[in-house]
C-alpha cells in the first residue's frame, strides 16, 4: 500500500471558448471587483478582450495589471499588489503563461496576509488565506493553473519559490481558442516543458504515487500525440485542446510528485542567460535522463510505449530509444538543441553547475544523486 495525499485546483473547466463566460465564473465565486493579471503582449494583442467584455456584461468592476514580465522579479509582484490594493479588489484572475499565473497567485495570497513576500519563500512557509482565484492559461506548458507553486526572480540570476496549499486556485479554465495564435517555437518549448513535468513526476524519488503516475502517463499520451500537429498546424483546435489538457494533467502530477534534476539544471540557464524556461528544460532533458538511466531504467521503460506507441528500435532497449527520441525532439520541432546554439560559452559550465547545486529542493527528488561533477558532465554533454 502506498500512503499519499493528493491536492489540486478545486474546479477545472476544459472547453474551447470558455473564457468568454468569465463574468459568470467570477460571479459564481463571489467576485465583484476582480484584478486581471496578465502581460503587455497578451493585453495589446486583444486576446484578453472577450474575457473583459464578459466581466463588464456581468456588471463586475474589473481592473487590469498588464506589467508582468517573464520570470517576474520581486518588484513586479509588489507593483501588482499595489494595483490590487488601489482597486480594492476582491478576487484575482491570472491570464497568460506561467509568469502571469504565478504573479496572480501571490497577489491573491499576499493582499490578505500580514507576511511580506520574502517570508513566504520555501515549502509551507506562507501564512493566511487568499482571495478567490481563477487561472486561465494561454500556453500549454507550465501547468501553473493546478499547482501550489509560484516562482519569483529574487536577484540578478537567482530564483525562489513559494510552495503552499493556499496557492491552488478555485478554478482553472482551459480554453484552447486562446492558444491558437501561439507561435510555433513557443508551442514547442512549452509543450516539451509539460512533458518534462510528467516524466519527472513519474520518476520522482519523493511523493510519487498511483494518482500522479496515472496523470503523468495520460499527460504524456496527449502531449506526445499532439505536439507535432500543434507546432505545424497552429489552428488545429483538437491538437491545441490536447496540449492544454496534457499540460494541466502534467501540472497536477508534478504538483504532487515534484520535479527534479532537469528543472534544477534548467534554472541557471534561465537565471543567467534568460533562456525561456521551457527551452531551458528541453536543452538538458535527454542528458539528465541518460545520467538517470541506471537508477530509473525500469520507469523510463514504462513510459516509452506511452510516448512511442510504435515501439522501440530492434536490438535497442525501450529506455535508450526513448532518450534518443527526446534528444532529437527539439530539433524536430524547430528548436535549438545545444547550449552553444544559445551563445553559452563552454567556460560557463562550471558556474552553471555551481548554481544548479543550489536547487536542493529539486535535486532531492531526482532518482539518482547528482554531484557538482555530475552536473558539469551533464552540461558538457548538452553543450
Amino acid at each position: 500500500m502506498v500512503a499519499f495525499t493528493f491536492a489540486t485546483t478545486r474546479s477545472v473547466m476544459c472547453e474551447p471558448g470558455a473564457s468568454r463566460q468569465l463574468g459568470a465564473h467570477a460571479t459564481g465565486l463571489g467576485i465583484q471587483r476582480p484584478l486581471v493579471v496578465t502581460d503587455a503582449g497578451i493585453y495589446k494583442a486583444g486576446i484578453l478582450q472577450p474575457g473583459l467584455d464578459s466581466l463588464e456584461a456581468a456588471g463586475l468592476a474589473s481592473a487590469v495589471f498588464a506589467d508582468v514580465v517573464a520570470d517576474p522579479p520581486e518588484q513586479v509582484i509588489e507593483q501588482a499588489l499595489e494595483a490590487a490594493r488601489a482597486h480594492d479588489c476582491d478576487g484575482v484572475i491570472g491570464f497568460g503563461g506561467g509568469s502571469a499565473m504565478d504573479t496572480a497567485k501571490l497577489v491573491a495570497l499576499l493582499i490578505r496576509s500580514p507576511q511580506p513576500l520574502e517570508q513566504a519563500y520555501g515549502v509551507g512557509n506562507a501564512r493566511g488565506d487568499r482571495l478567490p482565484l481563477i487561472q486561465i492559461p494561454t500556453t500549454a506548458g507550465t501547468g501553473s493553473e493546478v499547482t501550489p507553486i509560484a516562482i519569483v526572480t529574487t536577484g540578478e540570476t537567482t530564483k525562489a519559490g513559494v510552495v503552499a496549499p493556499q496557492l491552488l486556485p478555485d478554478l482553472a479554465i482551459l480554453d484552447a481558442e486562446l492558444t491558437v495564435g501561439l507561435p510555433a517555437a513557443v508551442t514547442a518549448a512549452t509543450g516539451i516543458d509539460a512533458m518534462v513535468h510528467a516524466i519527472e513526476a513519474y520518476t520522482s524519488r519523493h511523493r510519487k504515487n498511483p494518482y500522479s503516475d496515472m496523470l503523468a502517463r495520460e499527460a504524456l499520451r496527449l502531449l506526445s500525440g499532439a505536439i507535432h500537429t500543434a507546432v505545424n498546424d497552429g489552428g488545429h483546435i483538437g491538437a491545441r485542446n490536447d496540449m492544454l489538457l496534457g499540460a494541466m494533467l502534467a501540472g497536477q502530477a508534478f504538483a504532487n510528485a515534484p520535479v527534479a534534476a532537469v528543472h534544477a539544471l534548467a534554472y541557471p540557464l534561465g537565471g543567467i542567460y534568460h533562456i525561456p524556461h521551457g527551452l531551458s528544460n528541453a536543452l538538458v532533458l535527454s542528458h539528465v535522463m541518460r545520467f538517470n538511466q541506471p537508477a530509473a531504467d525500469a520507469l523510463y521503460a514504462e513510459l516509452a510505449p506511452v510516448i512511442l506507441p510504435e515501439g522501440h528500435r530492434p536490438g535497442d532497449s525501450p529506455t535508450s530509444t526513448l532518450i534518443d527520441y527526446l534528444g532529437g525532439l527539439s530539433a524536430a520541432l524547430g528548436l535549438p538543441d545545444r547550449l552553444r546554439d544559445m551563445d553559452i560559452p563552454e567556460d560557463a559550465i562550471a558556474r552553471l553547475a555551481s548554481d544548479a547545486m543550489k536547487q536542493e529542493r529539486l535535486l532531492v527528488n531526482n532518482p539518482r544523486e547528482v554531484t557538482e561533477a555530475d552536473a558539469v558532465a551533464i552540461y558538457k554533454a548538452a553543450w
